[in-house]
């Protein structure tokens, strides 16, 4: 070891105790962090003669010191280690990239409550089921909850101002207690019944609705009891159809992993009171070598930190103990692994493992045309870079949206891993510029980005890709060198002749000359993707705003209308389009507007 560090006493004074460790190379970057129950074990076992990979063997090779950090608890180590791997990324962690949050179907606390899909904090009002893998599980299972039980779907602002009943309730998907066409009793016990079948207890359901069904029978009353045994045979049906449905109620959550050509793919399915929502695939990075045991430790620790964890796990590999036992310190409850299942689960771990597989082939099969894009264009640009760091290689465009000066916008989109980095976009508001100035908001909008890559002195993209020719080449320039960054990085892309695709110019900042690449370029389609997709998210995000703007405007130009009525206004109606769409009688309800005021809004919005 290099320096000052002396290797063999740091590990003499390491104490037995939890905590987290960071392995740091003669650059002083991270190369790796890690938890442990026993500090002084786990690092020491670094340091031993046989180690258990040569990934970490090359690892060890270039640590120069080692930091370390007790914590109270081991529980606690797992979060500060899962903190400091999404910050840091280290080369030789295994990561998962995954910033969306899952899904939830939602039951309102309203005295109708409504259904709905939701996502974001469990802390709000009412009753949440899930989590599901995707949006679209959730939408599904709300129109099984329609076709059911009728429940509503609606806004609470509209509820509140139906006079007659909407399309939904003509196509027998809602029972329309917005004009009491079934009363609200009546309605909360069917809230109640659906809430018993999102929690597996469809068998009970469909016994209850049965004697119902008798008993309006015997009343003699047909017309009822027949709907109850509609309703009975569309749940019975749906049943049917949920091929992987389970007698019990259990939660749980089945991970598999599968690897090939040096990627591997992590399959997620959840199973909520018995029933199946599907599933969701994961690709980490930083992956080649290492076993499918390892990476599923990974994606356990880094994706349960975060998000609920059921009491069953039923995995293809072994997870660690030690790493089952701080989740289950962290939610609170016992956590059962299962290895081997039998019956229904064992169909579901075998669906898993099958899912796996087809995304795994899927995606190589795409990253070897992606990565092929990636490395011509590497080449063009007489870019530096080894093939080992080619998925490493990072482009960020930048783009200039607004309408006559109105509402000016800049978008960052990224470009990494051979794929756009939809997480990674940021969106800038431009001001304090002259109104349609292009090369002012290209000036703002690069000196607020890279200002602090200047600052840092890391974090500067492979490529930077400004649109727009020479002028807004030469900007980037100028804020480059006042920076002190690199100008070579940049390259302008100008639109060719007819601006058809495939006649674009690449422009540089330094001795190199222009290239056109031609239509068949496989760089230049890469490039044109970026470019693109920084227009289109520029775009997207200049209208909203001009909207907001503009709407926000309308109403502010309407005499009598001061801030707090119309902040009352829109709370009411649930934003612009609503009170755009409500008549003089029902704005006259909100508090503060007279017949008369109500009058002047509606025509003026009109």
């Amino acid at each position: 070891m290099p320096g000052t560090f002396n290797l063999k006493l740091f590990l003499a004074d390491l104490p037995p105790l939890p905590g987290v460790y960071r392995h740091i190379d003669a650059h002083d970057e991270v190369l790796y962090v890690g938890k442990a129950r026993n500090l002084k074990r786990r690092v020491s076992s670094y340091f031993q003669k046989n180690l258990s990979s040569p990934r970490i063997a090359q690892m060890v090779t270039q640590i120069v010191r080692i930091e370390v950090t007790i914590t109270a608890s081991e529980s606690e180590a797992l979060l500060l280690e899962h903190n400091l791997i999404k910050r840091l990324q280290p080369r030789y962690n295994i990561i998962f990239r995954d910033d969306k949050s899952y899904p939830y179907l939602r039951i309102t606390d309203h005295e109708a409550p409504r259904i709905a899909y939701y996502r974001g904090s469990t802390n709000a009002g009412g009753s949440f089921y899930g989590p599901y893998p995707n949006a679209w599980a959730v939408r599904e299972t709300i129109q099984v909850l329609q076709r059911v039980f009728k429940l509503r779907t609606c806004e609470d602002s509209v509820y509140a101002h139906r006079t007659r009943p909407c399309l939904l309730h003509q196509i027998e998907r809602c029972t329309a207690p917005c004009v009491g066409l079934i009363d609200i009793p009546s309605y909360q016990a069917g809230v109640r019944q659906a809430q018993r079948f999102l929690e597996g207890r469809a068998q009970e359901v469909i016994k209850d609705i049965e004697a119902r069904m008798l008993d309006a029978s015997e009343r003699l009353e047909f017309e009822e009891a027949a709907a109850l045994r509609d309703q009975m045979l569309a749940l019975s049906t749906i049943l049917q159809q949920q091929t992987m449905e389970h007698s019990g109620t259990d939660d749980a959550d089945i991970i598999g992993v599968v690897s090939e050509g040096g990627r591997s793919c992590v399959n997620l399915a959840m199973v909520r009171g018995g029933r199946h929502l599907g599933d969701r695939a994961f690709f980490p990075t930083q992956v080649r070598g290492q076993p499918d045991d390892e990476v599923l430790q990974a994606f356990i620790s880094q994706h349960y930190i975060e998000r609920p964890l059921p009491a069953l796990l039923i995995c293809s590999h072994r997870v660690n103990d030690e790493l089952l036992t701080m989740l289950a310190a962290q939610a609170g409850h016992a956590v059962r692994l299962l290895l081997r299942p039998q019956g229904v689960r064992k169909a579901w771990l075998d669906q898993v493992l099958s899912n796996a597989q087809l995304a795994l082939q899927r995606t190589l099969s795409e990253s070897i045309s992606r990565a092929a894009r990636t490395a011509d264009l590497a080449q063009i640009l007489q870019l530096d870079i080894d093939d080992a760091a080619l998925e490493q290689l990072t482009i960020e465009g930048f783009d200039i949206s607004h309408t006559m000066g109105e509402a000016t916008q800049a978008s960052c989109v990224v470009y990494k891993h051979h794929a756009m980095q939809p997480a990674d976009y940021r969106r800038y508001n431009i001001a304090g510029i002259t109104l349609g100035d292009d090369y002012a908001a290209m000036r703002q909008v690069l000196t607020r980005r890279y200002s602090r890559v200047a600052e840092a002195q890391s974090g500067l993209p492979d490529v930077v890709l400004v649109d727009g020719g020479k002028g807004q080449l030469n900007i980037a320039k100028q804020v480059f060198d006042e920076l002190g960054l690199d100008h070579r990085v940049l390259v302008g892309i100008a639109k060719g002749e007819g601006r058809k695709v495939g006649l674009e110019t690449l422009l540089f900042t330094d001795e190199r000359p222009s290239v056109q690449l031609g239509v068949e370029s496989a760089a230049l389609m890469l490039l044109a993707e970026v470019r693109d997709e920084a227009h289109r998210f520029a775009i997207t995000g200049m209208r909203a705003r001009r909207a907001k703007s503009r709407n926000v405007s309308r109403l502010e130009d309407i005499e009598g209308v001061g801030a707090k009525r119309r902040q009352r206004l829109l709370a009411r109606f649930g934003g612009f389009t609503g009170v755009v769409n409500a008549s003089i009688d029902e704005l006259r309800t909100v508090e503060g507007i007279s017949a008369a005021l109500a009058e002047r809004i509606y025509h003026a919005l009109r």
